[in-house]
C-alpha cells in the first residue's frame, strides 16, 4: 500500500461523519466494469487510510482532480445523496480549454444518456485568464488557451467534458470529446496524458449541524504544471491553494 502512488490520500476536510479529499488526476472513484486495467479505487485507499467504511456521495470522471466527498456513515450517505438529488450542492471546476473564450456564458444544452433519454443539462462559466504560447499545431505557429471556472447546476454524466466541445472550447486532454491535435501535441511534447478539469470547491450545509461549508482543495501537479507550460499567471489568484 505504501508504495502505491495515490497513498496517502490528501485530506481536505473531515468530521465524526464526513471526509473530503484532493482526488488526483487518473484515479477512479469505485470498481468499475469499463476499467478493468486498474485495481486500485479512492474508496478502498480511504477506506484502508482512515481504517473504516467510507461511503463516495458523488462522482468524478478518472481523469477529472479535486475535491471528492465521501460519508462516514449509511444515515450520513442518503442524507447527502439526497442533497446531490435536490440541487443544494453548490459545485465549482476549474478546467484548461483550447482558444480564447468570451468573458462569460451559459450553455443550456440537453445531453443524451447511453440508453437514448435526453436530459435537460446547464452550465454556466466564466474566463479566468487567457494565454497564448508558440505552440505550432496544426496551420498556426501559436496555440491559445483559457482558463475558465464551471459551474454546472445538474450534474449529467460528462457535462462538462460535453458542453465545452460543444461550444468548441474542447478541455485539454478529453480524449472523447477533445481535439486529438492538441491532445497529441501535449502528449509527446509535454508528456501530459491527463485531463485539465479540477473540482476546486463544493459548498453545501452540513446535514447535521447545519453549518455552510465551502471545501476547496488545491491544483494537482499535473494540471499546475500545464498551467506554467502554457504560461498562466495564477499564483496570486487562487485565495484557496494549499
Amino acid at each position: 500500500m505504501l508504495s502505491d502512488p495515490y497513498f496517502p490520500l490528501s485530506i481536505i476536510y473531515q468530521d465524526e461523519e464526513l471526509v473530503a479529499i484532493n482526488k488526483p488526476h487518473g484515479l477512479l472513484v469505485h470498481r468499475s466494469s469499463i476499467a478493468a486495467d486498474t485495481d486500485i479505487f479512492a474508496v478502498q485507499l480511504l477506506r484502508d487510510q482512515l481504517g473504516q467504511k467510507v461511503y463516495p456521495v458523488h462522482r468524478l470522471d478518472r481523469k477529472t482532480a479535486g475535491v471528492l466527498l465521501f460519508a462516514l456513515n449509511d444515515e450520513m450517505n442518503s442524507l447527502m445523496q439526497q442533497k446531490f438529488q435536490e440541487g443544494e450542492i453548490n459545485k465549482t471546476y476549474h478546467a484548461i480549454v483550447r482558444g480564447f473564450t468570451p468573458d462569460s456564458g451559459e450553455i443550456d444544452y440537453p445531453l443524451k444518456r447511453e440508453d437514448g433519454t435526453i436530459q435537460q443539462a446547464f452550465t454556466s462559466y466564466k474566463t479566468l485568464q487567457r494565454t497564448e504560447v508558440p505552440f505550432a499545431i496544426g496551420k498556426h505557429l501559436t496555440s491559445r488557451y483559457s482558463l475558465v471556472e464551471l459551474t454546472p447546476t445538474t450534474g449529467r454524466m460528462h457535462q462538462l467534458r460535453k458542453h465545452m466541445a460543444h461550444i468548441f472550447h474542447p478541455i485539454i486532454g478529453d480524449r472523447p470529446h477533445g481535439c486529438n491535435k492538441q491532445n497529441k501535441y501535449f502528449k509527446d511534447n509535454l508528456d501530459m496524458t491527463s485531463m485539465m478539469l479540477h473540482a476546486v470547491s463544493v459548498e453545501f450545509v452540513h446535514p447535521r449541524n447545519h453549518n455552510q461549508l465551502k471545501l476547496q482543495c488545491s491544483y494537482q501537479p499535473d494540471f499546475q504544471n500545464v498551467l506554467g507550460e502554457l504560461q498562466f499567471d495564477v499564483q496570486d489568484r487562487l485565495d484557496f491553494r494549499l
